[in-house]
């Protein structure tokens, strides 16, 4: 079809209508092909290529699950009170509080309010990282050429710039992230040691437990040793469900995780809403 005039390109672009692409985002989200068996209504059904960034604003207690679907995914997360941003994702205060630098099932992500902006409810990777953050434009430039969001090699942070740009948010709003599917583990000696993926259709499934701004890049774990730049792609899907509450198991787990859900609790009670 030539798209050489105004009217040619319109068709063209009109022609695509219904195509699926290998990674895209799927709207409506329930049209997704293969929902899981747990799953509520779909509100958010994309896969992200390797080398790109996703992002949405989920209510209270939606679950969001993450799937590697290939095995060289690496998910590097952002939240944000989605109208409050100041406060966000603390990694520091996730792994001081809960006495834990290893992420899984049970943990909670906190605020540096002391709230829980997350929670994990389920995992079947277990190679995850909270200590080396996301790849830098220096590094990459100096590791594989080039790490500007246009490459073909992007860094976590510029992508992490453009999720954020289109939330309202600057750079000076990107804290540290942590990230899924691609583990460090501290060796006896204190050294990092970088422990790759779990393999392909590991997932992870979070729950939102206040309304919140999601950022994802998709892209190779800094420590990860491979010369070439390697990330395959991620499959997100969330669903409506129900956030944690008192009496939960998860929310007696530790005494300091149940301040952590005071916290929130007496934060949405204030607000009126709980």
């Amino acid at each position: 079809m030539a798209t050489a005039t105004t009217h040619g390109a319109r068709d063209h672009a009109r022609a695509q209508q219904g195509t699926r692409a290998e990674t895209m985002p799927v709207v409506p989200a329930d049209d997704w092909q293969d929902p899981p068996p747990e799953a509520g209504p779909l509100v958010w059904a994309e896969t992200v290529a390797g080398g790109n960034y996703t992002h949405k604003v989920l209510a209270r207690g939606t679950e969001l699950r993450l799937t590697d679907l290939a095995g060289d995914a690496c998910a590097h997360l952002l939240l944000y009170v989605a109208d409050r941003p100041w406060e966000r994702l603390n990694v520091a205060d996730t792994v001081k509080v809960q006495w834990n630098a290893y992420l899984g099932a049970g943990r909670l992500l906190l605020s540096d309010q002391g709230r829980v902006l997350a929670s994990v409810v389920a995992d079947s990777s277990g190679r995850h990282d909270t200590l080396c953050g996301t790849s830098t434009l220096v590094r990459n430039t100096g590791r594989y050429g080039d790490g500007t969001p246009q490459s073909a090699s992007p860094a976590g942070r510029e992508l992490f710039k453009l999720a954020a740009a289109k939330n309202g948010l600057g750079p000076r709003d990107l804290p540290p992230s942590l990230s899924f599917f691609q583990g460090v583990e501290i060796r006896d000696d204190g050294s990092p040691d970088f422990t790759g993926s779990a393999g392909p259709g590991a997932a992870v499934t979070l729950r939102a437990e206040l309304d919140v701004t999601v950022l994802i890049a998709n892209v190779p774990h800094p420590a990860d040793p491979r010369p070439a730049y390697t990330s395959t792609p991620l499959e997100v899907l969330a669903w409506r469900a129900r956030a944690t509450a008192a009496g939960d198991p998860l929310w007696e787990a530790t005494p300091e995780g149940r301040r952590a859900f005071l916290n929130t609790a007496e934060f949405l009670a204030t607000r009126g809403l709980a």
